[in-house]
């Protein structure tokens, strides 16, 4: 199996981002409580040891947030990325059996991200790169980001879409900060959705053929809501072909935390084809590690789409041998 969006903190860069941060005077709360809470997304050794309970996952790394853009100026941001991803790409080299790589970019620098994005496929060997579903609040459709998406379509390898939305962010005007976690619940899988609906709307799918997201949390609530998206009265300019058409071409990962409703809500909307293996790990812990593997298992589905959810459409966009 491969479990295609699972987390890291690669230590060195970690030590970077804390004296980056320290320079600049910023908080890095959300690091540190990462630190404390999930120890396997710095230590390589416990995270193997836990792997063990699992021997048949390889796992995709990519970088935790926050994003780099959102951390460092355009300068230090470059070196930031080139950082994280040389610490991943040792990881995959002394482990090719367990992991495999995103790179991180420096999203506020587009002609440093495109060299980056250069080295790390061709250099480094990782399979593709992630951003967030926001770029220092600017819309993944902004023409700026045009380029990557143009490179990526060339390479033919995956752009993975973090969700983003900050517990600092309030959920109403006039409160400070998020309350019980509604930012991570229900504004991730939000920000997942207004991220691919401006995509799709934008007319990218169509322009580029061989452009490959990979959304988290079972993309957002878009297959949820797929009635209302194809009945809306909105017009889309830019497509010659209906939205939810474009919609149907993002890959989505499981990550859903064991929910067979919601798996096979998503299974009527993009079919099997384009559902890959997530857990989230290791920001869940193993036992839901467990139930996402099982709530696969329990898809009412022909066995023969389960293992295209679990292994080979992932083999496939990322270029594996089969």
């Amino acid at each position: 199996m491969i479990d295609i969006f699972t987390h890291i903190l690669p230590p060195k860069y970690r030590k970077a981002l804390e004296k980056l941060a320290t320079r600049r005077r910023i908080s890095l709360s959300p690091v540190e409580s990462f630190q404390r809470s999930t120890p396997a997304l710095l230590d390589i050794n416990l995270r193997l040891k836990v792997m063990e309970e699992f021997p048949d996952i390889l796992q995709v790394l990519t970088v935790i947030g926050p994003p780099l853009e959102a951390m460092a100026n355009p300068e230090d941001a470059v070196d930031l990325a080139k950082m994280a991803n040389d610490e991943m790409a040792e990881w995959v080299a002394r482990h090719p059996d367990r992991f495999i790589a995103a790179a991180a970019l420096p999203m506020n620098n587009m002609d440093a991200a495109l060299k980056e994005v250069d080295r790390a496929i061709n250099d480094l060997k990782l399979r593709g790169v992630q951003i967030f579903t926001s770029i220092n609040d600017k819309p993944l459709d902004s023409q700026e980001f045009l380029p990557l998406y143009q490179k990526m379509a060339q390479y033919d390898l995956p752009i993975w879409i973090h969700p983003l939305k900050e517990m600092t962010e309030p959920d109403y005007p006039g409160e400070r900060r998020s309350k019980y976690g509604l930012a991570a619940i229900l504004g991730w899988p939000h920000a997942t959705s207004m991220a691919i609906m401006r995509l799709a709307g934008s007319g990218l799918m169509e322009k580029y053929p061989k452009i490959k997201f990979i959304t988290h949390h079972d993309g957002g609530t878009v297959p949820y809501l797929a009635g209302r998206i194809q009945n809306s009265p909105f017009k889309y300019e830019n497509l010659t072909m209906p939205i939810i058409d474009s919609l149907r071409l993002f890959y989505n990962d499981t990550a859903v935390q064991g929910t067979v409703s919601n798996l096979m809500c998503a299974y009527a909307f993009c079919g099997a084809d384009h559902m890959l293996l997530g857990t989230d790990f290791p920001m869940v812990p193993s036992d839901l590690v467990r139930e996402t593997i099982r709530s696969v298992n329990e898809m009412t589905i022909p066995g023969v789409e389960k293992k295209r959810i679990f292994e080979e459409n992932a083999r496939q966009i990322l270029k594996l041998p089969i």
